[in-house]
């Protein structure tokens, strides 16, 4: 930012009571959070991704007609900039930034969305194509059809990787003239509900978590030939879980020495130490909240974004073991997701 300050943008289910975007200042030393403003965005803004120079922070709207939203951040409060641009695709809960355009994941209708940025960081007024995902999976009823819960760039920015819940697979795709096309698309195991995926500092593996059993599937990532193949599968609870346990956010340490999930049935973080190939799994510990739906990391802090008890936690993170002390929390109702400038 350009006064120096270090912010986090916080998103938010508004149907469920939340604020819409709440902007929080970070301490460095402590990681701790102040809230400085809120802003009553698009309707429930669910999902945040910053612009690579920390000026333009674009939301998704998770609704039955999605739409993405630009605004800027110079400021302690966003502004807009420009109006909401349908994505052609309904309850879209992720979306970033890939060779010119906003992606975004449509878990209700099975899709990607890309849209055009223009020089200014501002949006297109529609998007540039759809690619609309297909299969299903054995678990009824979440895997009656496909369901695109993230997309994300690979590390070496020359393919943009969707994540299918309802199809058990990741789909490797290329952009080409603003549409997104498919290159491959990789099976995981049946039922295993893949949610979200995030990549290994080096970039050469990608770690998986699964919603619908509670395990992390790793798989080698070969970036120039865009094949992703998975090796293993590693549980994140240390005993079978009492119900259904619902994993839902993952980061990787920096140094990648260790992967971090969110497990809301069980209200816990899970410490997974990067062994060669694979994970161990170390310890859990406690969310400080009640359901966390999201992950973030940065400067040696870990970020929960609690929805049900509609709270941000923050924790220290032992550089040596990777276990997380709770550090403190601030209250943000519905709360679904951190972004950290």
């Amino acid at each position: 930012m350009a006064d120096g300050r270090r912010r986090a943008f916080i998103g938010s289910f508004t149907a469920a009571g939340g604020p819409g975007i709440v902007t929080a200042e970070v301490d460095a030393g402590s990681g701790a959070l102040t809230v400085l403003s809120s802003v009553e965005a698009v309707p429930d803004p669910s999902y945040l991704a910053l612009a690579d120079d920390g000026e333009t922070l674009y939301a998704v709207s998770e609704t039955a007609e999605g739409t993405v939203a630009a605004y800027r951040v110079a400021g302690d409060k966003p502004e807009p900039a420009g109006r909401p641009v349908p994505v052609g695709g309904s309850g879209p809960t992720h979306l970033t930034l890939f060779a010119g355009h906003v992606l975004t994941a449509n878990y209700g209708s099975g899709s990607v969305t890309a849209i055009p940025v223009r020089p200014d960081g501002t949006l297109a007024r529609s998007a540039s194509g759809v690619l609309r995902h297909t299969g299903a999976g054995p678990h009824a009823p979440r895997q009656q059809g496909p369901h695109a819960h993230q997309v994300q760039p690979d590390p070496s920015g020359r393919w943009a990787v969707s994540v299918d819940l309802g199809t058990d697979s990741v789909r490797v795709c290329t952009l080409v003239d603003g549409a997104l096309a498919l290159y491959r698309e990789t099976a995981l195991r049946p039922g295993s509900g893949p949610r979200h995926l995030v990549f290994h500092p080096d970039g050469s593996y990608a770690y998986v978590v699964n919603e619908l059993s509670p395990s992390v599937t790793v798989c080698r990532w070969d970036a120039a030939e865009g094949v992703l193949t998975p090796l293993s599968e590693t549980p994140v609870l240390p005993g079978a879980p009492a119900g259904d346990a619902y994993p839902s956010g993952i980061v990787t340490s920096p140094d990648g020495r260790f992967v971090w999930t969110a497990t809301r049935g069980e209200d816990v973080l899970s410490v997974l130490a990067v062994r060669g190939e694979g994970l161990r799994l170390v310890t859990t510990v406690r969310c400080g909240g009640h359901w966390p739906r999201a992950l973030a990391a940065s400067g040696g802090f870990l970020y929960v974004a609690n929805e049900r008890s509609g709270d941000v936690t923050w924790f220290a993170v032992d550089p040596l073991t990777g276990v997380p002390r709770h550090g403190g929390s601030i209250r943000v109702p519905a709360a679904s997701c951190v972004a950290l400038a």
